[in-house]
């Protein structure tokens, strides 16, 4: 039970939060983990009511999300286990008490899910492999620790602006041993004939097989296909998400202000030259390089300009090699089968 429950002022969203400040727990295990508490906390005396309050706590996390795909996930997961699966309860006060432990029990075995992927993912890295990795991913990170025991792996990892989130794999692999060199974003194409394979996370992977996953990672994917390089998707299965897109406009976290633009004036532009800081110039190992001088052209985007721009994109199918997962290595087209067959009951 968190704190806000124990208080009596439960909030779903503050819960879910509350969750996700423990760096194992990923959105859709915290919004799981939040439905739960949900459950506990409810007052409902039939199923409808139980479910109406399961419903309206998942609808809550979505709009109080900016990113609702990776935890809409978790709760899809979950809802479905309260609505498919058969349960053993006698009475229904027994019955809420199984959908909470279950809850509970499954993000609990969930953490280990990283571990099955990463003894799978061993199998296809080789000795001396080069990889190119973006921003950061825990499964990913799992996976090249894993691999550092037993074989010599080098890793280019992208910079992944706005956020910076390369530099946090970056410093966790050099930590370990690992060979690690930052790469720019723009940078990909560059790199790209230095490296075996791309290795990447995901937000969530689709029906169709494709991936949502942080921004960039399908022009890394189109990259690699047309360098012949394989491109190899890690995602725990609570992450296989019930959606559909056919392009990056599709995506629910796409709106009109995305790459839209501003109506431009002399004085907004004045404005926006004023605003703009200038951005430290930065070594492979992301720290600010102290033997150079910035020069007075280069710029930092502003908050308003960051926000114009996706947090995530969407990979078509035809772009990713294999999905590697806990329940197995994937294709594509394996991935949708299981997914029809997890919602299926």
């Amino acid at each position: 039970m968190t704190d806000l429950a124990r208080s009596g002022n439960f909030d779903i969203y503050a819960t879910y939060q509350q969750f996700l400040q423990d760096e194992q727990i990923s959105p859709p295990l915290a919004a799981i983990l939040s439905l739960a508490e949900a459950i506990s906390q409810s007052k409902a005396g039939t199923m409808f009511e139980l479910l109406k309050t399961v419903t309206d706590g998942a609808e809550n996390l979505r709009a109080r999300s900016r990113n609702p795909i990776s935890l809409n996930a978790g709760c899809e997961l979950f809802i479905a286990f309260v609505t498919l699966f058969p349960h053993e309860s006698d009475t229904f006060a027994e019955l809420k008490k199984e959908l909470e432990q279950q809850g509970r029990k499954y993000a609990a075995e969930a953490i280990s899910f990283r571990d099955k992927i990463a003894e799978l993912a061993l199998g296809f890295i080789k000795d001396d492999s080069v990889i190119l990795t973006h921003s950061h991913s825990r499964v990913v990170l799992k996976a090249l620790l894993h691999a550092h025991k037993t074989k010599r792996i080098s890793v280019y990892v992208t910079e992944s602006r706005p956020r910076g989130l390369g530099l946090k794999t970056y410093e966790a692999l050099t930590a370990a041993g690992i060979p690690c060199t930052v790469v720019l974003d723009s940078a990909v194409a560059y790199v790209m004939d230095q490296v075996d394979f791309v290795m990447v996370g995901s937000e969530a992977v689709v029906e169709s097989g494709g991936l949502i996953n942080y921004v960039g990672s399908n022009q890394m994917a189109i990259i690699a296909k047309a360098a012949n390089k394989p491109f190899y998707a890690l995602a725990e299965s609570y992450k296989f998400h019930r959606l559909f897109p056919l392009s990056q406009y599709d995506l629910p976290t796409h709106n009109p202000n995305i790459l839209s633009f501003a109506t431009p004036t002399a004085q907004s532009a004045g404005q926006d030259g004023a605003s703009a800081t200038a951005a430290p110039e930065t070594s492979s190992t992301g720290t600010a390089n102290a033997g150079t001088q910035s020069s007075p052209t280069e710029r930092a985007m502003t908050q308003e300009q960051i926000a114009k721009n996706p947090g995530v994109d969407y990979t078509r199918p035809d772009l990713i090699s294999l999905v590697f997962s806990d329940v197995g290595i994937l294709t594509p087209e394996g991935v949708s089968q299981y997914l029809v067959g997890m919602f299926a009951g």
